[in-house]
């Protein structure tokens, strides 16, 4: 290959040099050591005044030189720069660098050991809460962290007019369902104060083989913990299946002799308990649709029955005044004695504890372990105008907590502290509603109290308030932080 090389083909005033190394950046050199511009092609000396300026004097590249430049110019400067980066990190610089690295390793461990202790920790206190509550211990005392309460909506209706008798708030607390002295159940949303949907309760109704008719009159509602089914006694001796979510009727369960008074589901099933005026306790299964067995041992009707988690149930008798806790597994019954009269109404606190109220106006607080009542409050809503006691009509309870009401007709709501260990039971709250209070309900953490109220009676027309609405109260109950015992 020859030693001399030729500009690219075309370039303008390009010529074959014969001494290419006499060049200085690629500039020829003359005579006298100045560098001037090759001579053009038409041969002769190029005139001074003709002559380029010298930043322009000088050789032009080809294009595999500008793609080599751009290409290789780039990745030498990159690597020259990583060069100098690597070099200029010293010794101490460097173990600087990985002693941060080690600690921010070592913190990041300890942040997750600090979160599995703290997840440990929630997962064992939640498992001893579900643990106390499952075998009725759980106690929680809010009742002492009352702040206030003041009623914060009226919920009412045109087709519930009469009084309202019954009425039934879902676990969640988004639905509650009423019923009254006439032929219609409603399903309300508590957030909107609105009703959802109705259903004719007497398009459902089975008169008894007797024929004798009857006023429609929903008594009582109960709700399954898993909202499937809505189970409702109308006044008669038949208990209605429905549907919560649909508000369809499903099935009718036949097998009272009188009119059903009270309905309980078992906490977490679809064991329903009835009791009647026919003096018997029925247990059903709704999982089948069908009869289990029936309880037998009050004297008279019996007018109220409870339950939760456990195989139990317990039923105030009425004029017998006697409440009884069944044993269902152990087919056996204990007897409670201490009201004067007739005992309309009982709830469980937990599975060791239970209140009551009846007609002779008091109130009294058991423990499942002893016969008679740990305490009794006498006249817990006054007296009348005829110097006779205001019986007591209605009882809630925030389940494993210290909080109750009760209500009467004397013009107002109570709310109790209990103290089963102290034996005693404190007024804490009086709150104005006129009326019978014919039912009362509180939400899962006792922050609202739904009160259902009426002119009459439920069970009876025995005397009329005037004054009385027929509605449901919302009360808002203000707590502060509750704390666990």
């Amino acid at each position: 290959m020859s030693s001399s090389f030729f500009l690219k083909p075309g370039a303008k005033g390009t010529k074959k040099r014969k001494n290419p190394t006499a060049t200085t950046k690629g500039k020829p050199v003359k005579k006298g050591g100045k560098v001037g511009k090759s001579a053009p092609s038409g041969g002769g000396p190029v005139p001074k005044k003709q002559r380029r300026p010298k930043e322009e004097d000088e050789e032009i590249a080809s294009d595999d030189d500008e793609y080599n430049s751009d290409v290789g110019g780039d990745q030498g400067n990159t690597l020259a720069f990583s060069s100098d980066e690597g070099e200029e990190e010293t010794p101490q610089d460097k173990r600087l660098r990985l002693a941060k690295q080690y600690l921010s390793e070592i913190e990041r461990q300890e942040a997750d050991r600090a979160e599995d202790r703290e997840l440990a920790q929630n997962v064992e206190q939640r498992l001893q809460t579900e643990y106390l509550d499952s075998v009725g211990k759980l106690r929680r005392n809010i009742a002492g962290s009352l702040k206030s309460c003041e009623s914060s909506r009226i919920l009412k209706h045109k087709i519930h007019h009469t009084p309202i008798c019954a009425l039934a708030l879902s676990p969640d607390g988004k639905y509650l369902y009423t019923g009254a002295k006439s032929q219609f159940l409603l399903k309300w949303c508590t957030e909107t104060g609105k009703v959802l949907e109705k259903s004719d309760v007497l398009s459902h109704r089975e008169e008894p083989e007797t024929g004798k008719k009857r006023r429609s009159h929903v008594v009582t509602i109960c709700l399954s913990s898993d909202m499937k089914f809505l189970a409702l006694g109308e006044g008669g001796p038949h208990i209605q299946i429905w549907c919560p979510q649909t508000m369809k009727h499903i099935k009718t369960l036949k097998g009272h002799r009188d009119s059903v008074a009270g309905l309980v589901f078992r906490k977490g099933t679809h064991d329903l308990y009835s009791a009647a005026k026919d003096r018997s306790v029925k247990i059903w299964s709704l999982d089948e649709m069908a009869y289990v067995e029936s309880l037998f041992g009050h004297q008279t009707g019996v007018t109220s029955i409870d339950a939760l988690s456990r195989e139990r149930a317990i039923t105030a008798g009425g004029s017998d005044c006697s409440l009884r806790i069944w044993k269902i597994t152990e087919e056996s019954q204990l007897i409670y004695n201490g009201h004067k009269d007739s005992i309309e109404c009982v709830k469980y606190i937990n599975d060791e504890h239970f209140v009551s109220g009846g007609m002779d106006g008091a109130i009294s607080l058991w423990s499942a372990l002893k016969k008679k009542p740990v305490c009794t409050t006498p006249l817990a809503h006054g007296v009348g105008d005829n110097s006779v006691a205001n019986w007591i009509t209605a009882i809630a309870v925030v389940v494993n907590t210290d909080l109750v009401a009760t209500g009467s007709f004397d013009g107002f709501v109570r709310l109790w502290q209990t103290n089963p260990n102290a034996r005693k039971m404190q007024l804490i709250e009086s709150i104005p509603i006129a009326g019978f209070i014919n039912g009362l309900a509180f939400n899962a953490d006792g922050t609202k109290l739904f009160v259902a109220t009426g002119q009459e009676h439920r069970l009876g027309r025995w005397w009329r308030l005037k004054e009385a609405k027929n509605h449901i109260v919302v009360v808002d109950v203000k707590l502060q932080s509750a704390a666990s015992s």
